[in-house]
């Protein structure tokens, strides 16, 4: 039974809901727990002794600590060169997906045109396809263009998958944007180019860094078009952690020492912009 309340009393905190806040509270410690083990293991391993890290009686508690494995990651094989890689490839897709994306999100939210409902059906489709079943269409297509082991292959083929979500939830964001507003602006002399750089551009924003995040990860983080695509010498930062994998085991220390190198950067960049990544995520609700 709820509680009735009178203005500026404080609600009376029946025993019923806080077995209900505390159940609560245990199930996103649990969430909490199971997601961030993973984490912690990772750098765990990091920083224990590499004879520890293949303990078969492995201690959840660091049993010692070193910094031994980060300079065996950066000596097993090159490690500025597959991170510089992978950031040109990221960036690249994070740019040109966010302004070829919000462009056709505008055009599908804010225009009325023949085939408009198609175009949303087909975006929507695209994002269903496994991607392992492209694998062999688009290494024949890029090796017909003369762009297999180039990194603006790798780059044009992230794309097909990163801007069919970037146009879907920018359109998402753009919907929940009044069309008042850019009316508003127009009647008072704005043309509709700069009615929406001033008015819907800076509402946008959030949204975008919100997407923008979500395609650096997936493009970061992407590992099996980066293999089959390209060569060794060519290597991302994610085909780059396969090297401690050798005929003779897995050297799971350095492995999660590099691992641990790999997430700095995401880490990083959250860190810069979580606060319009906590207002993109609130503001994206779903409209239309």
């Amino acid at each position: 039974m709820s509680t009735l309340t009178t203005p500026g009393r404080t609600p009376k905190v029946t025993p019923a809901l806080r077995k209900s806040k505390a159940g609560w509270n245990v199930l996103g410690l649990l969430v909490f727990l199971t997601a961030g083990f993973p984490v912690y293991w990772m750098l765990n391993t990091a920083f224990k002794p590499a004879k520890d890290a293949i303990d078969p009686d492995p201690s959840l508690l660091p049993t010692g600590f070193t910094l031994s494995n980060f300079s065996r990651a950066l000596d097993i094989a090159d490690f500025w060169g597959p991170v510089g890689r992978s950031l040109i490839v990221s960036l690249a897709v994070v740019v040109i997906g966010i302004v070829v994306g919000m462009l056709a999100a505008l055009a599908i939210s804010r225009f009325a045109f023949r085939g408009r409902k198609v175009v949303i059906v087909g975006i929507l489709a695209v994002q269903m396809i496994p991607l392992v079943a492209m694998i062999i269409p688009v290494f024949l297509l890029l090796n017909a263009l003369d762009q297999y082991d180039k990194l603006s292959g790798l780059i044009i083929t992230y794309l097909t998958f990163i801007l069919p979500f970037t146009v879907w939830t920018l359109r998402g964001f753009i919907v929940n944007i009044p069309k008042e507003l850019e009316e508003a602006a127009m009647v008072d002399g704005c043309s509709r180019t700069s009615a929406f750089i001033r008015v819907v551009f800076p509402l946008l924003a959030p949204g975008m860094v919100a997407t923008s995040v979500y395609a650096f990860i997936q493009a970061w983080n992407e590992y099996l078009y980066a293999l089959m695509l390209l060569s060794q010498k060519n290597q991302t930062a994610t085909v780059w952690l396969g090297n401690f994998t050798t005929k003779h085991g897995t050297e799971y220390a350095p492995m999660m020492a590099g691992s641990t190198m790999m997430a700095v950067p995401i880490v990083v960049l959250f860190l810069l912009v979580q606060r319009k990544m906590a207002a993109g995520l609130t503001a994206g609700a779903v409209k239309g």
